[in-house]
C-alpha cells in the first residue's frame, strides 16, 4: 500500500489518488501523521471521500438534466469551463491537474469540468451539451486530443510541460513526436526488458538453445518489431487524424526493414533499415501528406463526400507514402542509421563519456520535458536499432542513472539535511527514495518547481557525473526502463557483470547532486509553511 501510494498509482483496488495530494486539509492532517498506518488510513479516508463527492455530483448532475428535460430551471447561466488534461505516462500530472483546474474554477465561482486521458484511457469524459454550454476549453496535454468536438469555442492549449508553453511551431512539432512516443513507450519497455531478462537466462541458466530464453527473446523482438510503426502511425495520427493512420504504420514499417525486402526490382536497395529515425520522418511525411490531400478533395462534391476516406485518402496516402519511403527516405536515412550506428560502436572511451555525460545531464534539465524525453529517445532509438549493441546498452545505462539522480538527490538532501527543506519537503523527499529506485525522475519536480535555481543546476551536475562514470567504467543496462530494479542486467551484453558500477555511478551522481543542492539552499524558517 506505501509503495502504491508512493508512485500515485490509477489500478483498481489502490486507496489513493494523485490529486488527493494536492487537498490543503488532507497535507495538513498528513503532517501530524506519527506512523504509517495513520498515512495509510488518511489517504482510505480522503479516497473514500472524494468516492462520495464524485457519487453526490453523479446524481446531482443527472438530476438537472432531468429537471433540464421537463422544462425546469437548471444552472446553464452559471459560467462552465470544460478541458483535458493528458500526460505522456498517463499517471500523476494528468490527475494533479485535473484537480488544479478544478480547485482554481471553484475559487472563481466558475464551474469547471475536465476529462482525463490517463493510463486507464479516458475518464471523465465531456458530453455534447457540455462542450455546448461551455464559454472555453482548457487542453493540458502532451499527446493527440479529440479537438474537433471544440470547434467554435475559446481555446487555451497547452502542453502539461511548461518548458514549451512560448515555443510556437516547436510546440506542434513536440505534441505530434510526443503522441507517438505515448503509444511506442510500451513496445519498447516491455519488449525491452523481456529481451533483457532473456539474455540472463541465456548467461545463467543453459545457453541459447534454453526454451526459456527463445520464448522470453522471441516475445520481446516481436514487440520490438512493432516499435517504429508504431511510432511513425500515431505521429501521422496526431497531425493528419484517423486517415493518416494507415500510412504512417505502413511508412514506419518500411523505415523498419530493409528495402531490399520490398519486393520490387529497382535501383533504390539499401542494405540497412532506416530505423528511428527513419520512423520519425515516415510519421511526419504521411501526417502531412493527408493534411495536403484533405486540401487537395475539399471543394469536391458533397456526393463524393462519403468516397473519401473509404477510397481517396487510403489509396492515394499508401501509394505516396510506399514511394517517398522507397525511393528517398530509406536510401538517405539508412546511410544516416548505418553511420550513427557505425559511429556509437567504434566510439573512444573519451568520446563515450562525453556523449554519457551530456545524455544523463539532458535528464534532469525539465525532469520529464522536452530535453529529458530526448535524451531517453536518442538512447532508447541507438537500442532499438541493435538491442545485442553494447555502446546502446552504456547509453541506456547513463540515461537511466541521469533520470534517477535528482529524486535520490532531494531524498538524501531532506534525510540529512533537515534544516534546508520545510517539513513538506522532508515528508516528499521520504517517497524519492522509492521513485529515484524506480527511475520516475518527476519526484524531484516539486523541488524545482519551489527552487528552480538550485535545485535544477544541482541535479544537473550530479547526473552529469554519474553519466561520465557510466561511459568511463562501460556500465551496460540492456533494458529501456526499470531503474535499479534492473541492476541484475548490468552488463551482461558484451562483457562481465557491472552491478556494482551501476550502483556507483547512481550513488556517486545522487550524493554530488545532494550536497550541491544542500550546502547552496538557505536554513528554512523555524514555521515550515512560511
Amino acid at each position: 500500500k506505501i509503495l502504491n501510494t508512493t508512485q500515485c498509482s490509477q489500478k483498481p483496488g489502490t486507496s489513493v489518488r494523485c490529486s488527493s495530494l494536492i487537498d490543503p486539509e488532507l497535507v495538513e492532517k498528513l503532517k501530524a501523521a506519527k506512523t504509517p498506518e495513520e498515512v495509510i488510513d488518511l489517504f482510505e479516508k480522503a479516497e473514500t471521500k472524494k468516492d462520495e463527492e464524485d457519487k453526490k455530483a453523479a446524481e446531482a448532475k443527472k438530476a438537472k438534466e432531468a429537471a433540464k428535460a421537463q422544462g425546469g430551471s437548471d444552472d446553464d447561466n452559471k459560467p462552465l469551463i470544460v478541458g483535458v488534461t493528458a500526460c505522456i505516462n498517463g499517471i500523476a500530472h494528468t490527475y494533479m491537474a485535473q484537480e488544479a483546474l478544478i480547485k482554481e474554477g471553484k475559487k472563481r465561482g466558475i464551474e469547471v469540468r475536465i476529462e482525463t486521458n490517463g493510463s486507464e484511457g479516458v475518464k471523465d469524459k465531456l458530453t455534447p451539451d457540455e462542450i455546448k454550454r461551455a464559454k472555453g476549453v482548457i487542453i493540458a496535454s502532451d499527446k493527440k486530443v479529440d479537438m474537433p468536438r471544440f470547434d467554435r469555442k475559446h481555446l487555451v492549449n497547452r502542453p502539461v510541460v511548461d518548458g514549451i508553453n512560448k515555443s510556437g511551431l516547436w510546440a506542434g512539432i513536440y505534441k505530434n513526436l510526443m503522441n507517438g512516443i505515448s503509444h511506442m513507450l510500451p513496445f519498447v519497455i516491455g519488449g525491452g526488458i523481456l529481451m533483457a531478462v532473456s539474455f540472463i537466462v541465456e548467461n545463467y541458466m543453459g545457453g541459447p538453445k534454453t526454451p526459456a530464453f527463445v520464448f522470453l527473446n522471441n516475445a520481446g523482438n516481436l514487440a520490438f518489431a512493432f516499435m517504429v510503426p508504431v511510432l511513425a502511425a500515431y505521429i501521422a495520427e496526431s497531425i493528419g487524424d484517423l486517415p493518416a493512420l494507415m500510412p504512417g504504420f505502413v511508412g514506419g514499417y518500411m523505415a523498419a526493414i530493409v528495402n531490399g525486402q520490398f519486393q520490387v526490382n529497382v535501383q533504390a536497395h539499401t542494405t540497412s533499415p532506416a530505423g528511428f529515425l527513419g520512423g520519425i520522418a515516415a510519421g511526419f511525411i504521411a501526417g502531412y501528406l493527408m493534411v495536403g490531400l484533405k486540401k487537395l478533395f475539399a471543394k469536391l462534391p458533397h456526393s463524393v463526400e462519403g468516397m473519401k476516406p473509404m477510397l481517396f485518402y487510403p489509396i492515394l496516402g499508401l501509394l505516396l507514402i510506399a514511394a517517398i519511403m522507397f525511393y528517398i527516405i530509406n536510401p538517405i536515412f539508412s546511410g544516416i542509421n548505418f553511420a550513427i550506428t557505425h559511429f556509437l560502436n567504434g566510439m573512444g572511451t573519451g568520446n563515450l563519456v562525453l556523449l554519457t555525460t551530456i545524455l544523463a545531464g539532458m535528464m534532469s534539465i525539465d525532469m520529464g520535458g522536452p530535453f529529458n524525453k530526448a535524451a531517453y529517445v536518442f538512447a532508447s532509438g541507438a537500442f532499438a536499432n541493435d538491442p545485442h549493441s553494447a555502446t546502446a546498452a552504456i547509453l541506456m545505462a547513463a540515461v537511466m542513472v541521469g533520470g534517477m539522480v535528482p529524486p535520490f538527490a532531494t531524498a538524501i538532501g531532506t534525510t540529512f539535511f533537515k534544516n534546508k527543506y520545510t517539513l513538506e519537503e522532508r515528508r516528499a523527499g521520504v517517497s524519492n527514495w522509492v521513485l529515484g529506485f524506480s527511475f520516475i525522475t518527476e519526484g524531484a519536480i516539486p523541488f524545482a518547481a519551489a527552487d528552480p535555481g538550485r535545485v535544477i543546476p544541482s541535479c544537473i551536475i550530479g547526473s552529469a557525473v554519474g553519466g561520465a562514470l557510466v561511459g568511463l567504467w562501460h556500465v551496460g543496462v540492456p533494458a529501456p526502463h526499470g531503474g535499479l530494479w534492473v541492476s541484475p542486467l548490468a552488463g551482461n551484453i558484451g562483457g562481465p557483470s557491472h552491478i556494482l558500477f551501476y550502483f556507483l555511478a547512481t550513488i556517486i551522481g545522487s550524493v554530488v547532486a545532494g550536497l550541491v543542492m544542500s550546502f547552496w539552499k538557505k536554513n528554512v524558517k523555524d514555521d515550515p509553511n512560511e
